[in-house]
């Protein structure tokens, strides 16, 4: 006895592409959707660490991490910066922004706000592992000389690790979308003050970005 194959229908086949259809549609908004949340807690990262600045200073009338009184105002468990020597309450934020040597002013403005109420984490600064990372999880740091050249400002905030669509979304949401103009510029991996900016954002590479203000 003779058994008729069925092949699928056109409307079967239908459903099932409109299915798929809905499917990638749900996955690549969901995608969208976490960029978009990575690229505000970016965007957040430069905008908070002035209110920490300025917070300190108008309590203290000291810079975070360059207090030379900073265990009179926040106790014993503050760590006097050391390096480098001598430089403590000059008026400047010694240090780069990716230091991870714990004696490093830079480094230090961290346990200096967190210590003060400004910002949450840990104080404990023995290890680097006590740093703050970005929201994908690239070293978030600030520094008092330019980290990129042709950058001009007071203060630096450098966030690294960033890809190229998250970094240029951010960009467009700070400056003005373009690496290497604006106060907000990029660099591929690190920064080097004695280069400009990349010249455009590649999805496939990942940039530090820095912003002047």
């Amino acid at each position: 006895m003779k058994h008729k194959q069925h092949g699928f229908t056109l409307v079967e086949i239908a459903i099932v592409l409109v299915i798929i259809g809905l499917l990638l549609g749900g996955v690549l908004k969901g995608q969208e959707m976490i960029n978009s949340a990575k690229v505000k807690n970016l965007a957040n990262d430069f905008r908070t660490i002035p209110l920490f600045i300025y917070g300190y200073q108008d309590k203290f009338k000291r810079l975070p991490g360059d207090d030379s009184a900073v265990v009179a105002h926040l106790g014993t468990t503050a760590t006097l910066a050391s390096t480098p020597a001598g430089s403590q309450g000059n008026g400047v934020i010694d240090g780069e922004w990716n230091s991870t040597t714990m004696t490093d002013e830079s480094a230090l403005f961290w346990q200096h706000i967190r210590l003060a109420g400004l910002s949450t984490g840990s104080t404990d600064f023995a290890t680097k592992a006590n740093l703050p990372n970005n929201a994908e999880g690239g070293q978030l740091g600030i520094q008092m000389k330019p980290p990129i050249k042709e950058m001009s400002g007071t203060y630096y905030i450098c966030s690294s690790g960033i890809n190229g669509k998250l970094a240029q979304q951010l960009d467009i949401s700070l400056d003005d979308g373009a690496p290497d103009k604006g106060t907000l510029r990029a660099q591929e991996t690190t920064t080097d003050a004695t280069a400009v900016g990349a010249t455009a954002y590649e999805n496939t590479k990942n940039y530090a970005v820095c912003q002047a203000f």
